[in-house]
């Protein structure tokens, strides 16, 4: 095998990084709806902290609530 192809062949294209970008967001948001009642989630955890209103949880489960939407948002944000 030539060194071109090594190196070339395992390229991979614009849209295959996009379907792996857009699985893996959605495997996180998939362990996120274990630990969170449907209608505290959005389908982007970006928009569930954009659009939360402080204070309409008790303290102790904002808290909660708030970091694992925080956590998977980066989570994704690191695998891009």
């Amino acid at each position: 095998m030539s060194v071109r192809s090594r190196v070339f062949g395992r390229r991979r294209s614009v849209g295959s990084l996009a379907v792996e970008r857009d699985a893996f967001a959605a495997e996180v948001r998939d362990e996120l709806a274990l630990d969170l009642p449907d209608e505290d989630l959005a389908e982007d955890p970006q928009d569930c902290l954009d659009f939360y209103r402080p204070g309409s949880k008790p303290r102790c489960e904002e808290l909660e609530y708030l970091q694992m939407l925080r956590e998977a948002r980066d989570r994704i944000a690191r695998h891009d």
